[in-house]
């Protein structure tokens, strides 16, 4: 098991038993700033600004937000606080 500190276990890398994983919280971050880029990115395919940057036709918004909406989304799975080994 673990040793006590403070009236609670503690388990293997330090955490204590019940408490929610650091790397959860990385995840829900990862997450809506993937949908929050994403988002910009798609509104500015419809609505493409008036004086776009050199590289606007490679939309890296979108490609940069869906990456890290994929990065939250495999966070959250892998480190849910209902998912305990």
């Amino acid at each position: 098991m673990g040793e006590r500190v403070a009236g609670a276990r503690v388990c293997e890398g330090g955490m204590r038993e019940g408490g929610i994983s650091i790397w959860f919280f990385i995840g829900i971050s990862l997450l809506v700033n993937g949908v929050l880029i994403t988002g910009t990115g798609v509104w500015e395919i419809f609505h493409p600004p008036a004086n776009p940057v050199v590289l606007f036709h490679l939309h890296a918004s979108v490609w940069w937000g869906a990456l890290l909406l994929a990065g939250g989304i495999a966070y959250c799975a892998q480190f849910a606080p209902w998912r305990r080994p």
